[in-house]
């Protein structure tokens, strides 16, 4: 089958190939035939190495696809269900898990780097990013990495659920609770940037400021629900024209210890930070104790959407059958496995707020 590798960490481009297999189906796994994937920022992050994922891998973590086949000892998914990756996927049984807080469990971590893959020239083993690997035909994936949808849900619409939709909307809705005719600020309108738009806007947000450098991303997020758009250098201006001198809610979607400090000091007293980003781990953000102390703004990390991925995931699928978040509108380029190196450019350039990479065999 053909599947696009990352053969070292820092390499710019992938090798799509055609003679890749998936391995380690067994019990307890699911082999899934992948029909749909979204490039997301933390891709390029595996491959430069700002996220720690051991090479040679497979990228992708947003997919969607068809079960072709359950291992032993599987349950809730069967042959022929439509199913979501999920890239952090739940053991079910640790504190997090039974405190309802399964996006928090790192067991599928302990598995980084497992091989998940083969090449067929030289026999060399391959692992799939997070335990995922959606740039490939077909994955093996343990049973709770993956999460079923509505069969009525298209593949491209699904492959964004897998990360990024999920992330910024969870943010919105369960990290940040944002209270109807609120203000927001969204720091960074990327694909998790818009989804966290919408999230904002579902929830009753009054004001929802963009902030980007780039014009046409601005310009983009406003058919998302902003209703207003600026330039970075503007934020602080506009922050403190705002009554309590700052917005309710700041969201900083970028992962980056500048747009951070930004997102502090533009949030009220009494406000909320809400960091989605993932940044560098030697990108340190910093704030004095009294300022802390004295503002009482809360500094609220968000990951994979704030909540038990599953949930977040029905809950998205609600909000999109009802109308109430535009999946569609996010793709906004599309090109087969053979030119995903198109996807990273445009990616890269910030041409693009989702491309999708069909899987079909002949695409």
């Amino acid at each position: 089958m053909r599947a696009a590798v990352l053969h070292k960490t820092g390499q710019e481009t992938l090798d799509v190939r055609e003679d890749v297999t998936a391995v380690g189906f067994g019990p307890g796994t699911v082999r899934v035939r992948m029909r749909a994937a979204s490039l997301c920022h933390s891709d390029l992050s595996a491959m430069n190495g700002v996220l720690p994922q051991p090479a040679p891998f497979v990228p992708g973590h947003e997919g969607a696809g068809d079960v072709v086949e359950v291992g032993e000892g599987v349950t809730g998914v069967e042959p022929g269900d439509r199913v979501v990756l999920c890239w952090m996927a739940p053991c079910g049984r640790c504190a997090h898990c039974e405190h309802g807080r399964g996006h928090l469990c790192v067991a599928s971590l302990r598995r980084l780097g497992e091989p998940g893959f083969r090449l067929a020239e030289d026999g060399t083993e391959a692992s799939g990013f997070y335990g995922t690997g959606a740039f490939a035909e077909e994955v093996v994936v343990t049973s709770d990495a993956v999460i079923k949808v509505p069969a009525d849900l298209p593949y491209e619409a699904a492959a964004l659920i897998g990360c990024g939709v999920t992330t910024g909307i969870g943010a919105a809705v369960n990290t940040a609770r944002v209270e109807p005719g609120s203000s927001v600020a969204v720091i960074g309108a990327g694909g998790v940037g818009v989804a966290t738009v919408q999230g904002a806007r579902v929830c009753g947000a009054a004001r929802i400021t963009v902030v980007d450098p780039v014009a046409s991303r601005r310009e983009r997020a406003l058919a998302f629900g902003a209703t207003e758009a600026i330039a970075p250098e503007d934020l602080k201006a506009v922050a403190k024209g705002l009554p309590g001198g700052g917005f309710d809610y700041v969201f900083e979607a970028v992962g980056r210890a500048a747009t951070v400090r930004a997102g502090y000091d533009a949030a009220r007293r009494g406000g909320a930070v809400v960091v989605i980003g993932a940044g560098a781990r030697d990108d340190l953000a910093q704030f004095t104790m009294g300022e802390l102390f004295f503002n009482e703004k809360r500094l609220l990390p968000s990951l994979y959407g704030g909540a038990p991925v599953a949930r977040t995931i029905g809950l998205v699928v609600d909000l999109w059958r009802a109308g109430r978040i535009d999946l569609d509108g996010m793709i906004t380029h599309r090109v087969g496995l053979a030119d995903v190196n198109r996807a990273i450019a445009q990616m890269r350039s910030g041409e693009a707020l989702r491309t999708v990479v069909s899987l079909d065999p002949r695409g």
